[in-house]
């Protein structure tokens, strides 16, 4: 096993030479480097070392109850006590109110570690968020800070049994009686759904308030405590999914049956609210594509580095490292682990800054697109290089592989989101034009510049097509490949020899639809 080791120089990087993250005004770059350096070091230490049992021995139910991996509550106590849990909520709430970009570079740092903690524990900010937004000052003051110091984990209730991204078949119902609001219906698919590591759970729960007729309009969205004045909510696992990977991470099948709930923000606009709390996932999803990437990269690098096989021209022994196929295969995994990591970064400084909401509304989708399929391929590639070993599970790429393989299918399956950059996408004002001004931003690279005349091309073909849809798929992929060239073009500007050499090769990658 090759020990997890935290890419903070990397990031670091990203950030100063290629996101331009000093434009923040309120930027303080020795406390960031600070925080996700500290983090990186309980990381290495405390988390990654349970990933592998963590998978190995999975989570169980036990009388209605789950239960997690050996080790995991412990770690979840020493992350709590560090105050990690409250890193970005308001001090006001007992939080340390950090910035978003380095809570990004937190979260991507705790993936990579163990993706299945991380997933437990990660919706807390969006959850907050959604607090912050939609909940009265009551609501805020009673709910924000057992979330802030860990005593309280957060879930996201959406998916039910024939309404996944449909949800305007959303079928569970939330009705009035005696000036309570109670939650009738089943939901699955829900991370972290209940776990043994913290006192309670705040479940953000989507629930139709009208009638079915009436389609999303008709849903309100709702918080729903575990216990409420030390009682049992009545809320109840019926069973954990069992799953390709991430197996230390609970996915339950949840039924409400009459449980107890505030109505958070406005009847009727529960779409509007949990989107939050969904806009924060996506972009958290998209740093688990880069964290996945670069793990599979660090593991192959290192093995290619010391594994013996064949001889060099001049007869002596090499290193897997030496062959040019597999020199191929580890460059294109360090590609796209440095651009789509550059790629969230970029996207997380424009958040914070403010000044361009609809090309931040662009940008996600397609993070979320090529950062997933990123990590997927990484690791893909990351087998090919270990060969045998990497289809065996003693370096654990294989892990990687299976962890990373939900990324393009939770949040919005991919081809989703494809839709939504050819569609609301190129309707919304300054969303599109605002991604073509960045690439001219980024750099003045002819190749990249003739790239991106390909895809105003093919941006006119799909406003004038009467079935966007037929192009989507197209078009979200070559959106994704203009902005990684000319993302690796600055990085080839700013960088070393080392990243100039790849962003020739990046330069050179086929492109990924016919134009």
């Amino acid at each position: 096993m090759i020990p997890f080791a935290a890419p903070v120089d990397d990031i670091l990087f990203s950030l100063r030479h290629v996101a331009d993250v000093a434009r923040l005004p309120d930027w303080d770059d020795e406390l960031a480097e600070g925080i996700i350096t500290h983090f990186a070091s309980f990381a290495e230490g405390v988390i990654a070392p349970l990933d592998e049992p963590g998978d190995a021995q999975g989570c169980r139910l036990e009388n209605g109850r789950v239960r997690m991996p050996d080790g995991f509550g412990d770690a979840f106590t020493q992350l709590a006590e560090g105050g990690w849990q409250g890193l970005t909520v308001p001090e006001e709430f007992g939080g340390m109110q950090a910035d978003h970009v380095t809570a990004a570079c937190v979260s991507e740092i705790f993936s990579g570690a163990n993706h299945a903690l991380q997933m437990v524990c990660n919706l807390v900010p969006g959850a907050v968020s959604t607090l912050m937004r939609f909940g009265t000052e009551d609501q805020k003051a009673a709910y924000i800070p057992p979330l802030a110091e860990g005593r309280w984990l957060a879930t996201m209730c959406l998916t039910e049994p024939g309404a996944g991204s449909d949800l305007s078949r959303v079928r569970t119902k939330a009705v009035q009686e005696d000036g309570q609001w109670k939650i009738t219906g089943e939901k699955i698919f829900i991370s972290g759904g209940d776990q043994d590591m913290s006192e309670g759970i705040f479940h953000l729960v989507l629930a139709r308030t009208g009638a079915m007729e009436d389609g999303v309009k008709g849903l309100s969205l709702f918080l729903c405590l575990s216990d409420n004045d030390g009682t049992r909510n009545d809320i109840t696992v019926t069973r954990i999914e069992e799953k390709l990977g991430l197996h230390a991470s609970p996915t339950c099948q949840m039924a409400f049956d009459g449980a107890r709930a505030e109505l958070l923000g406005a009847e009727g606009q529960g779409l509007m609210a949990m989107f939050t709390m969904m806009n924060h996932a996506r972009i958290d999803v998209s740093l688990q594509g880069v964290a996945h990437a670069s793990r599979a990269y660090q593991v192959a690098s290192a093995y290619a580095a010391e594994r013996t096989q064949g001889r060099k021209p001049d007869g002596s022994p090499a290193v897997l490292s030496d062959h040019a196929d597999v020199r191929r295969m580890l460059d294109e995994q360090r590609a796209l682990a440095v651009g789509a990591r550059a790629m969230t970064h970029i996207t997380m400084v424009e958040m914070d800054l403010g000044q361009r909401p609809a090309l931040v509304d662009f940008l996600t989708p397609v993070c979320k697109v090529f950062c997933t399929e990123a990590g997927i391929r990484s690791a893909d590639l990351g087998m090919q290089v270990l060969g045998g070993y990497g289809y065996l599970t003693e370096y654990r790429v294989s892990q990687t592989w299976r962890d990373a393989r939900i990324t393009s299918i939770y949040e919005g399956a991919n081809g989703i989101h494809d839709l939504t950059i050819a569609t609301r996408g190129l309707k919304m004002p300054g969303a599109a034009d605002g991604f073509d001004a960045l690439i001219g931003e980024l750099t003045d690279d002819a190749a990249v510049l003739a790239l991106r005349d390909q895809w105003r091309t093919l941006r006119s073909d799909v406003q004038s097509n009467a079935t966007p849809a037929d192009l989507a798929y197209d078009f979200g992929r070559l959106t994704g490949e203009l902005l990684f060239r000319a993302i690796w073009a600055k990085i080839a500007r700013v960088g070393d020899e080392e990243m100039q050499r790849l962003n020739a090769r990046v330069q050179r990658r086929p492109l990924p639809v016919a134009i």
